[in-house]
């Protein structure tokens, strides 16, 4: 009875995709914490429900497995600006600023990055995001296209290497730059491997 006055009032088709959105909202926020604190092999369905205040039944008929709400947790658009918009001199400051962003916004790429370097699903996972969007962004900068995926990988080589020192180990040097300051050191390094010429 009560679903049909909801429904009759107009308020039960938008009411159900609000809980459903929230409760996924709350199984992947708790499961990223969880990935990243314990790894994925310690990391279990009963903990994440807890954090997220759910009965685990909820985790499993979201995402069916651990194996699926980790897939989903590691399903990451990195929101690169599009190749196209460009300025082939200054893509390098661009992407070190966009993934400063990134990496300050939420905890997403910090517990990617934590389980990508403790568990081979979650590296082979890493590898396909950063080949998948960073190489587009290397094919219009680079000289030669056929090097857009070693110039690719060298990018993410910085980019990685700034998220794991600055968010994950947290060195002290690297926490307390500024950003203009990480910029400045960093951009040019980045616009080096995307546009110099091949050694």
């Amino acid at each position: 009875m009560q679903v049909e006055e909801q429904h009759e009032s107009g308020t039960a088709p938008t009411a159900a995709p609000r809980r459903s959105d929230a409760t996924r909202g709350a199984i992947l926020a708790a499961a990223r914490e969880r990935f990243a604190a314990d790894g994925y092999e310690r990391a279990t369905i009963r903990a994440i429900a807890r954090e997220a205040r759910i009965d685990p039944s909820m985790v499993m008929r979201y995402y069916g497995s651990k194996e699926g709400l980790f897939a989903a947790v590691l399903d990451v658009d990195l929101r690169l600006p599009d190749p196209a918009a460009l300025d082939r001199d200054d893509v390098g400051r661009v992407l070190v600023g966009h993934f400063l962003d990134l990496w300050e916004e939420s905890e997403v790429l910090t517990a990617m990055l934590r389980v990508g370097v403790t568990n081979p699903s979650g590296a082979e996972r890493m590898q396909g995001i950063f080949r998948d969007q960073l190489t587009p962004v290397a094919l219009l900068a680079c000289p030669d296209p056929e090097q857009a995926p070693a110039r690719a990988a060298l990018c993410a080589s910085q980019l990685l290497g700034l998220g794991l020192t600055r968010y994950v180990l947290r060195l002290p040097p690297a926490v307390t730059l500024h950003r203009e300051e990480i910029v400045a050191w960093l951009g040019p390094t980045v616009q080096r491997y995307l546009t110099a010429p091949h050694p």
